[in-house]
């Protein structure tokens, strides 16, 4: 007979308590903790090891005596997804994908099962195998070696394993997941931990990848314990917003490659398409002579783009100026308005600043304090700046331009998308190349509003 344990679970951080409380001491929140009842089986239920298992005890090593064993990466046939993990699927790896209801996790991952080269195991807990036909059939008909199974209970999902042998395993999502060793509900604190720990030890063992889609909170973080996230090796945000077409995957979490990296994709009615050259569609293709828009170059992980940043100065209506940003810190926003105050003489004090980065992503790059001091005082003095102009600076407290890491870089990616010009910081070291772009070094702000605005 198993015995029948019940324990509390906070709801938000998954702390555990032997009774109830009204607020966890762990991180604070109130009326977060729950009962949860946890069956767990008597000590005669567990099998004796196998001699296999027996072998395979962990024993204590000199870190000179450990062989180095390279993993070889799985491509998955998808550049971004590629790019985001660090050159593809680790071989028993755990990676957990999160983001909003609708925004394509599902079908960014079923895509990626039908063109896999390996075989496949989709498991759905939320749609039928007749729903995901349907959606199969609309990305890419001819799919030979992705099985889909519908199931939520772990045991049935390993017998079903077990009988395919598949070399990659899906599963949408681990929220609908349950196991007989735990009484609780699905979604639960307890039944979260225990699918994922027993998907890790299959991981692990049979050195399989396993791709998890979880849900995310309405503060945006995923749902469950934070342990979940520390239990598997790679977690991918997808962002983006259900209104507009385009998507971001980032890596918040990658034991085997960067954080920095980032993929960015286009909702189709066929699916989502790869874009390869992100900074065409983060530049609009306005051929009219608009004030307060600047380009610059900046660079997420080893990518470089090229975005366009837009600034509206206005006489402040009401007693206190608005200061108003999207896509960029409004704290770094005041500071390089306060530089423009103090340290080249415009009074922007009595206006209101509105600034926006388009194409809807969030950057944190210096690089583009030059760009925003360009769109503000193009705003501000009703002058257009020249489109074939760019700019990659840091600008300082002082009113100084501050050189900016792989400058390089960032003057290649101007260079090929037809920029004539590119200002950059006068200390900047830029080796000597056949550039047939024009590098424009300014020192101070005041060198560029003489360039800019004579």
């Amino acid at each position: 007979m198993a015995k029948v344990k019940s324990t509390f679970y906070c709801q938000n951080c998954g702390s555990q308590y032997a009774k109830w409380q009204g607020k966890c001491s762990s991180c604070g929140e109130w009326n977060t903790i729950a009962e949860e009842i946890v069956e767990k089986p008597d000590a005669k239920d567990w099998k004796s090891p196998s001699e296999r298992e027996a072998k395979r005890t962990a024993k204590p090593l000199k870190i000179a005596e450990i062989e180095n064993s390279p993993q070889n990466r799985w491509k998955t046939g998808n550049n971004e997804l590629d790019r985001v993990l660090g050159g593809g699927l680790v071989p028993g790896s755990l990676t957990l994908l999160g983001g909003e209801p609708g925004i394509g996790k599902s079908t960014l991952l079923l895509q990626i099962s039908l063109q896999l080269n390996y075989k496949v195991l989709y498991v759905s807990g939320e749609e039928s195998q007749q729903q995901i036909k349907m959606r199969a059939e609309r990305i890419n008909p001819v799919a030979a070696n992705c099985y889909i199974l519908t199931e939520t209970k772990t045991q049935n999902i390993f017998r079903q394993i077990e009988a395919i042998e598949p070399e990659v395993i899906i599963i949408d999502s681990i929220q609908t997941l349950h196991s007989d060793y735990i009484e609780s509900a699905p979604g639960s604190i307890s039944q979260i931990r225990e699918c994922t720990a027993e998907l890790i030890k299959f991981a692990k063992e049979t050195n399989t990848p396993v791709i998890l889609i979880g849900h995310i909170t309405k503060e945006g973080s995923i749902a469950g314990p934070k342990v979940l996230e520390h239990m598997v090796d790679t977690v991918l945000q997808f962002e983006g917003d259900r209104n507009h077409v385009y998507r971001i995957l980032r890596a918040h979490k990658n034991r085997f490659g960067s954080t920095h990296e980032l993929g960015i994709y286009e909702m189709q009615g066929s699916g989502l398409r790869e874009v390869s050259n992100p900074s065409e569609i983060l530049i609009s293709k306005n051929d009219e002579d608009l004030s307060g828009t600047a380009i610059s170059a900046t660079l997420e992980g080893m990518r470089p783009l090229m975005i366009e940043i837009q600034a509206l100065v206005s006489t402040a209506v009401y007693g206190t100026p608005q200061r108003s940003a999207t896509g960029y810190n409004v704290k770094r926003l005041n500071m390089l308005l306060a530089v423009l105050e103090k340290r080249a003489g415009f009074r922007l004090g009595a206006k209101d600043v509105f600034l926006n980065i388009t194409g809807g992503i969030t950057v944190d790059d210096p690089a583009i304090d030059l760009a925003v001091i360009a769109a503000i005082l193009s705003s501000n003095e009703d002058i257009s700046i020249p489109k074939d102009i760019c700019f990659a600076a840091e600008v300082g407290l002082a009113g100084e331009i501050r050189p900016v890491t792989r400058v390089e870089q960032r003057i290649i990616e101007a260079e090929k998308l037809g920029f004539a010009s590119i200002l950059v910081s006068k200390q900047s070291k830029i080796p000597k190349s056949n550039f047939s772009i024009t590098i424009i070094k300014v020192a101070k702000i005041e060198d560029v509003v003489s360039h800019l605005f004579g």
